[in-house]
């Protein structure tokens, strides 16, 4: 792999076989960047995902392109891995910019069309809610209500992100001129995530079945965020652990002999990967079914968790991911019969069975 450092500084790596990635920075954010992935088609460059609606990253994205020798008028189309805005942000910037199609899977696109339709405040007041609800305390829940009640609602990222213009069917290749892309429904990060599968020769000979653009779903050193598919309206009860655990499965069936992720870096033995995050949630379930020998609320439980910093070194809305993640493990250990609800409440709390 081939990298250049452009002279702003952009960073852009040459992965062979017309596929490049460009660093599009995410603003204070430890991720650091989100790997956009520019594939050559007979009809022009397709960009994997865009990065966070910022003007830096897109002076990024755009100086990226230019020193791969192409403008971003020049992009045929923008495919979306999921909805997130270090992903789909720029999406809309890119359209407006070039006439590019921007596709999707219809569950996140629901997602989108939500966000848009909705009024700014209804996911704060859903959020505050669910908080409370989960035993969250009222110093986590005050900074929610200030932001409400002060109008601080229109900052919000991804309350106008673009509508896409087609949607990514799974298990179909896409409409990309010369090449052989396949979408894979991969939910879990999202309810619509998609991986997609490059069914080409790898460019360097590695053995295997061909490349994998991975979007957050399988990531060289980081387990993905796994909470609850949030939808207020909704009251289905969801599974997104399940449905992740599922999904790597399907992945390492796929033989992949290189993963380009949205993060990180590129990266071989997909299949290694899978399993250690498949024992990374195993063990995790195994230690939370210990934490739970006595009843707790979610918001306990993921004070209990074991994270990348101590609880009180999380920031307020790292917190709220947190226990949502806790959530989705409760969800799993609920639907394998490990563990239940508690009669009683708000708020709710779960024991080991």
């Amino acid at each position: 792999m081939a990298q250049v450092t452009h002279g702003t500084g952009t960073q852009v790596a040459d992965h062979g076989g017309g596929v490049h990635s460009i660093r599009v920075p995410i603003p204070d954010n430890p991720l650091g960047h989100t790997l956009v992935h520019l594939v050559d088609t007979d009809r022009g460059p397709v960009l994997i995902d865009t990065g966070w609606d910022d003007p830096a990253s897109w002076d990024t994205l755009v100086a990226g392109l230019s020193t791969l020798g192409t403008a971003v008028t020049d992009i045929h189309g923008v495919v979306i891995t999921h909805h997130h805005p270090d992903h789909h942000g720029l999406s809309g910037q890119v359209r407006e910019a070039s006439g590019a199609w921007i596709a999707m899977h219809e569950a996140d696109t629901a997602i989108v069309r939500r966000t848009r339709e909705s009024e700014p405040g209804t996911w704060l007041d859903y959020l505050t809610r669910k908080l409370a609800a989960v035993g969250a305390p009222d110093d986590h829940l005050a900074p929610l209500r200030a932001a409400r009640s002060g109008g601080r609602l229109r900052t919000l990222p991804g309350l106008r992100a673009a509508l896409p213009d087609r949607e990514i069917v799974p298990g179909e290749l896409l409409d990309l001129a010369g090449r052989r892309l396949r979408a894979v429904w991969t939910p879990g990060h999202t309810p619509g995530h998609v991986c997609l599968h490059l069914e080409e020769r790898h460019p360097a000979g590695l053995k295997g079945n061909g490349r994998l653009f991975s979007g957050d779903h399988l990531l060289p050193g980081i387990s993905p965020h796994i909470g609850l598919y949030e939808d207020p309206d909704d009251t289905a009860v969801t599974d997104p652990l399940g449905d992740y655990l599922a999904s790597l499965e399907r992945i390492g069936r796929l033989g992949v002999a290189e993963v380009l992720p949205a993060h990180q870096h590129a990266f071989t033995d997909a299949g290694g990967r899978v399993r250690e995050l498949l024992d990374h949630h195993e063990e995790r379930l195994t230690g939370l079914l210990a934490l739970l020998a006595t009843p707790l609320t979610p918001w306990q439980l993921a004070e209990r968790m074991e994270w990348n910093r101590p609880w009180e070194q999380i920031p307020h809305g790292s917190r709220s991911i947190a226990v949502s993640e806790a959530e989705s493990h409760l969800r799993r250990l609920v639907k394998l019969g490990r563990a239940e609800a508690v009669p009683g409440g708000p708020p709710v709390t779960y024991i080991a069975v």
